[in-house]
């Protein structure tokens, strides 16, 4: 499943494209058709992401204060795909299955771009079961596989978003409500890390690797963690997320134990310390990296680095 960074990037790209254009907006498998009925025409004003949630906002053509969110979370399989003519500067994927790098230059995608009387760039024919589509002046994005499409009101989409733990990608986000509900709960601080309701946007990856970082015993219950624990723990997915959004890829080894790696070429092989490398040698002190399923998730870490 992508994790926090990867809609983050997302959202970030969706701006750099879209953003200030009406957008057509269909639903080529027609799953999504009445909601995409209700957004076609409309004018992208922003597109954020709060953990692994995006909010894309629209505007009505004629009144401003008339304002539709496509809500939306990639799940396990979602993806967006991009492409365009030469002007359109775009990664080709964001999501899973992802693309190796989903560097942000322009779009990979080989595709012969016509355009309508117009001036506005005719999208190729949409391959596989394309939920969504938003077509702009100079390209097109296809929503394919996600968990949750849907259009909602700003008031409904703030509910929804009320939901939600702080977000470590968020400048401003308060770390206190995180701190407070994992510091009172029995459940192990491995499994509060994926609550999204507690902290949002926290996967399998930065689970495993912010609690080598920090030497936390997984399997310890948010109650036994002091301030200081949950602080670092915050300030650890902080700093890792946020290279994350940079390379777009999980990087969480330190130059030390990758010299001569850079991070942007670090994955796969020089990129985690304990995530998929359970049976081989830990990278600080030799032991065996560990594996078990922990509330239906692979958990990975080091049994002496993480006493």
């Amino acid at each position: 499943m992508p994790e926090g960074h990867s809609v983050h990037r997302l959202a970030r790209q969706l701006d750099d494209v879209f953003a200030g254009q009406s957008l057509r907006v269909s639903s080529p498998q027609g799953r999504f058709a009445p909601g995409a009925a209700q957004l076609d025409g409309r004018t992208l004003t922003g597109a954020r992401a709060h953990g692994k949630q995006l909010f894309m906002s629209f505007t009505a053509p004629s009144d401003a204060a008339d304002v539709l969110i496509l809500r939306s979370h990639l799940g396990i399989y979602g993806a967006w795909s991009f492409a365009g003519d030469e002007t359109f500067q775009a990664a080709s994927s964001i999501g899973a299955p992802r693309k190796v790098g989903e560097q942000e230059a322009g779009s990979s995608e080989e595709t012969a771009v016509e355009y309508d009387d117009a001036g506005l760039v005719v999208p190729a024919a949409p391959v596989g079961a394309v939920r969504a589509r938003l077509v702009g002046e100079h390209g097109w994005a296809d929503l394919r596989g996600p968990a949750l499409c849907t259009v909602e009101t700003p008031e409904e989409a703030a509910v929804a978003e009320s939901k939600l733990g702080p977000d470590p990608l968020d400048p401003d986000a308060d770390p206190e409500p995180f701190i407070t509900k994992a510091g009172k709960s029995k459940r192990p601080i491995a499994v509060l890390l994926m609550e999204q309701n507690v902290v949002a946007g926290i996967g399998n990856i930065f689970r495993a690797e912010s609690l080598f970082r920090r030497g936390v015993d997984p399997f310890l219950p948010g109650t036994s963690l002091s301030r200081e624990d949950l602080v670092g723990l915050w300030e650890e997915n902080v700093a890792l997320m946020n290279i994350g959004v940079r390379v777009g890829r999980i990087i969480t080894t330190d130059p030390v134990d990758r010299p001569g790696v850079p991070d942007h070429e670090a994955w796969p092989h020089h990129g985690n310390y304990v995530y998929h490398r359970h049976g081989q040698p830990c990278l600080h002190c030799g032991t065996t990296v560990l594996r078990q399923d922990l509330n239906g998730r692979a958990l990975y870490w080091c049994p002496e680095c993480q006493k």
